[in-house]
């Protein structure tokens, strides 16, 4: 192992659970939108910190996920949650705080979640999928749990976007036998995405709705018969009209 393989090593754990507390504090600041009690604001942190990690070992089906068996991870979580009950991160340099937090912590979990899938002996595409999962699935599932959309299926600045472009560098320098240059990579470049794309704006294209056809009638029996007894009451109107 080399001087900089080891330095990184010891980086990662510090960064993941950066990522965790950050992540935890944001779905405080949820909970807060939400108007939740001290329950909601834990639960949704603990959802928003843990929960990609938790559904990728999973799915990977190697035994307890991590943070179930390193009580770390489960402590940070909650204090991220107590902690956003308590102060409401309304201020300017709090929130980039957290958002420098947030976009490292896409590219660590980005990478860890591919290489993970990796050394489990899947490949390449999984490894991908399961990168982006590790880094996003905790926000997908606080979405859910108020009722969202989750905010990657559209209209927010390359948050996934991000964590394809990790996931994938980290497979291809896991490939080429480059595993610390495939973390440092992923995430110094997810993080650049991640701000560039705020600071600039930048989204994905979102469908035009104009352009959905609309549906064959027929095919719907209610709709059908709707149309049919608007269409009979129409013609009960205007013989109405001509008999006065």
């Amino acid at each position: 192992m080399t001087i900089e393989t080891a330095a990184l090593s010891e980086v990662i754990p510090f960064v993941d659970l950066a990522g965790v507390l950050g992540n935890a504090i944001l779905g405080g600041v949820a909970a807060r939108t939400a108007r939740l009690d001290i329950v909601g604001f834990v639960v949704l942190a603990v959802m928003s910190g843990l929960g990609g990690g938790m559904i990728r070992d999973t799915l990977l089906q190697q035994g307890t996920p991590l943070a179930l068996i390193d009580p770390t991870y489960l402590l940070f979580a909650v204090i991220g949650g107590v902690i956003a009950f308590f102060v409401a991160f309304n201020g300017r340099w709090s929130r980039r705080a957290l958002l420098l937090v947030d976009v490292l912590a896409v590219g660590c979990w980005s990478a860890v979640g591919a290489q993970k899938a990796l050394d489990g002996g899947l490949g390449w595409m999984p490894a991908i999928m399961l990168g982006i999962i590790t880094a996003v699935g905790g926000g997908m599932v606080r979405d859910i749990m108020l009722l969202k959309v989750p905010t990657i299926f559209g209209g927010n600045t390359l948050y996934a976007t991000s964590a394809v472009l990790a996931s994938t560098e980290m497979v291809v320098f896991s490939k080429l036998g480059l595993v610390a240059v495939g973390t440092a990579v992923a995430i110094l470049s997810a993080a650049a995405l991640s701000l560039l794309a705020r600071r600039y704006g930048w989204v994905l294209p979102l469908s035009d709705a104009r352009r959905i056809p609309r549906p064959i009638l027929w095919l719907n029996p209610q709709i059908w018969q709707a149309r049919r007894a608007q269409a009979r009451r129409t013609g009960r109107a205007q013989g109405s009209k001509k008999d006065l």
